[in-house]
């Protein structure tokens, strides 16, 4: 009754390792029954998972040596179950009159915490990739942030700016959850220029949900876009409007295809030299896999950005 009453699967063994009972924990844990378990060795049990010659070399020392085992690691495919990791601690029973030859086996199931443990380290990695890549880009829209035209105060407002759409990036990539509307990544991103709204009409497409890793260059494309639009296209004249939508594919290669359209700002033309910013929307796409199409026409720009989606 009291062996019962432990949360945890637990074994009595005798001298010579047999099972002399098993609580209710051990049979619900690993779906087997009392004939399946009572009277038979240790190494005999399910399909022979505990047979491991390390752990029969540590309990053969338990009993004469009065040691103990502490979260020994056994991963398996055990019967009934599949593959767990289970951590065994191992101690002699002590009686008062101190002749006991008897063990107490309990088992601790780790798998969920093994699962943690490695996602946690995945995510260490990818958070020292991350930040060594933001710093490189920040790096990079420091210098190449263009001053010549422009007071100190524009200069930094321009540079702001872009590292604004890194930091919302960033607190979308790291949120709870494991992937973001694109609808979401849209409102957040173009939010501090919908102050000139109805400037900017964004026209509800198919569910799109990006992964953590499309985040960033999402954000920095249309922040580039937007800021664009606010020194030369549609937001730097009071009747300018910007659309945006997007739809997704119904072939084999589910792609991505978003609209941003520009009209009622001043005519546009080509650049003469390609800047930071066209360069980083170019560089964005193609960390995306995908490609960006800009055509600098009378009535506004018009870009069109394709990338390929995950299978759904």
């Amino acid at each position: 009754g009291i062996v019962d009453t432990v949360s945890d699967p637990l074994l009595v063994l005798d001298f010579s390792l047999c099972v002399e009972t098993a609580n209710r924990a051990f049979h619900e844990a690993f779906k087997v029954s009392q004939d399946e378990t009572i009277g038979k060795h240790l190494y005999e049990l399910g399909n022979r998972q505990w047979d491991i010659p390390v752990l029969r070399h540590l309990l053969e020392d338990v009993i004469p040596k009065s040691t103990a085992i502490i979260d020994y690691e056994v991963t398996h495919d055990f019967p009934n179950i599949g593959r767990r990791t289970m951590l065994l601690t191992a101690h002699r029973l002590h009686h008062p009159d101190n002749i006991s030859r008897t063990l107490l086996l309990s088992m601790v199931d780790a798998t969920e915490r093994r699962k943690r443990e490695t996602q946690q380290t995945i995510l260490l990695g990818e958070l020292q990739h991350r930040i060594k890549n933001l710093l490189a880009l920040v790096h990079a829209m420091a210098r190449q942030t263009s001053t010549e035209g422009r007071s100190s105060e524009e200069y930094r407002d321009a540079f702001l700016g872009r590292f604004n759409a890194l930091v919302r990036a960033h607190e979308l990539a790291f949120s709870d959850e494991n992937d973001i509307a694109l609808h979401d990544v849209i409102k957040g991103t173009l939010e501090p220029y919908t102050a000139v709204a109805p400037a900017i009409a964004i026209k509800p497409g198919p569910p799109v949900f990006l992964s953590r890793a499309q985040l960033q260059p999402f954000s920095l494309i249309l922040h580039e876009l937007a800021t664009n639009a606010v020194k030369y296209g549609a937001l730097s004249a009071p009747k300018g409007q910007i659309g945006v939508h997007w739809s997704v594919g119904t072939n084999s290669e589910r792609r991505l295809r978003l609209w941003w359209q520009e009209v009622g700002g001043p005519p546009t033309a080509p650049p003469a030299v390609t800047g930071f910013g066209t360069r980083l929307i170019q560089v964005a796409t193609a960390e995306l896999g995908g490609h960006t199409e800009l055509d600098y026409g009378q009535a506004g720009l018009q870009v069109e950005i394709s990338v390929p989606l995950s299978p759904s």
